[in-house]
């Protein structure tokens, strides 16, 4: 087996691994990108057919191609987004290899040097950059195979379109922003739908005038650094639930109960026939509620302060989702499901790296990516730096960060 040495090493697939390759190369600095996937793009191909981004397309900052297109208010589709993807690593000739799995980071013992073991040989590097992202394995709970067998099931990223599930009413578990998008494909498509409701935020698409982001930006919302948040689980919340489909629209489930999507509590458990139900939906419906006032009066608040001329706005309120009954029990060949498309989002592992990185909460130990084992870093994480270190509007400041950390740091031994 054959041993190379190499400056740095990033491992990982993604914007977080692209940028920080761009600003190693601005730098001159040696560097190599392992990545699992064979192509550009990976995480991105895995959405739906009709999936686009939330975030309007101003937002869409990779280092050295943010978007200058004709639609900055618009919600770039998904195969766009790949194509952008592989276009960015062909013209600017970063240094990938496809198709290689790292299994693990380990310290060489008496040297400031990492050895990277991958399934096919090894490497020596003098910094070593994770890139991995926390949304790695799909939340599947062990329940879940205590479903009937004629039921299909699918992490929220193997879910195509609404024809390439089985005929039968379906019933999807999550309502972030993949869950509530997926349940409103199939609802529009025909099917009955059933979503499980966590306690995902809600926002709406526009307020005031403006675009929902023009305002976060305004009032710094995902410039939130982990000391502004009330815990630090905090960290790892869901988005609010809005669409960028259509133009961009408003989720909202008290809607999706008036158009007929039957509104569930979270799932305890599943026998062969049965899932056993929570009866918190309204509690749950709460919170989404509450989440869109305060959001709505941080802006409202900045927009008096600062003077600035937009039109005062009503939002409805609706109470449809408090008005169905809630269950303790859904009978899966009674309800005819014949699909579960689980959206109850990702769980991190960093156990690649072999050494105590990580805090009480499995998210690792660093200040802005920087580790407290020189050579060791990580990008492309929310709340690095703060809650965009993991958005394409912030993952390259964050990686010219670490590349100007590794160049600066490059004369020691």
């Amino acid at each position: 087996m054959t041993l190379d040495r190499i400056e740095t090493i990033i491992i990982g697939g993604g914007q977080a691994r692209l940028a920080t390759s761009y600003w190693l190369k601005q730098h001159g600095r040696e560097h190599l990108v392992l990545e699992r996937a064979s192509q550009p793009g990976h995480a991105w191909r895995q959405r739906w057919d009709s999936f686009t981004l939330v975030t309007p397309n101003w937002m869409f900052r990779l280092p050295g191609a943010e978007y200058n297109g004709d639609s900055p208010g618009g919600f770039m589709p998904r195969d766009a987004i790949v194509a952008t993807f592989e276009d960015y690593a062909a013209s600017n000739a970063l240094p990938v290899l496809y198709g290689v799995d790292v299994t693990a980071v380990e310290p060489l013992a008496g040297r400031l040097r990492y050895l990277v073991r991958t399934q096919e040989k090894e490497c020596e590097a003098q910094n070593v950059v994770a890139a991995t992202g926390l949304f790695q394995r799909a939340k599947i709970p062990a329940f879940a195979t205590g479903l009937p067998s004629e039921v299909l099931q699918l992490p929220s990223e193997q879910y195509r379109n609404p024809a390439g599930l089985p005929p039968g009413a379906v019933l999807v578990v999550g309502s972030g922003q993949s869950g509530c998008q997926i349940a409103e494909e199939l609802r529009k498509s025909g099917r009955r739908v059933f979503l499980s409701v966590g306690t995902c935020g809600r926002a709406p698409r526009r307020y005031r005038g403006k675009d929902i982001f023009d305002w976060l930006e305004m009032i710094h919302f995902v410039d939130r650094t982990t000391e502004m948040l009330p815990s630090s689980k905090a960290r790892f919340a869901p988005n609010p639930h809005v669409s960028g489909a259509g133009g961009g629209h408003d989720l909202n489930l008290h809607q999706f109960a008036r158009d007929g999507i039957t509104l569930l509590g979270h799932l305890r458990g599943a026998t062969d026939e049965r899932m056993g139900l929570a009866l918190d939906l309204h509690e749950s419906l709460a919170k989404s509620d509450q989440f869109e006032a305060h959001l709505l009066g941080m802006i409202d608040a900045a927009i008096a302060r600062s003077g600035i001329d937009a039109p005062e706005e009503v939002r409805p309120v609706l109470r449809y989702g408090y008005d169905q009954q809630q269950i303790a029990e859904l009978d899966i060949e009674a309800a005819g499901i014949g699909s579960v498309i689980w959206a109850a989002g990702y769980s991190f592992d960093f156990g690649l790296v072999k050494l105590p990185v990580t805090d009480g909460d499995g998210f690792p130990l660093q200040q802005r990516g920087v580790t407290g084992y020189p050579g060791l870093y990580f990008v492309g994480l929310p709340y690095l730096h703060t809650q965009k270190s993991g958005l394409l509007v912030g993952v390259g400041d964050d990686a010219a960060f670490i590349a100007e950390h590794i160049a600066v740091t490059q004369g020691m031994p």
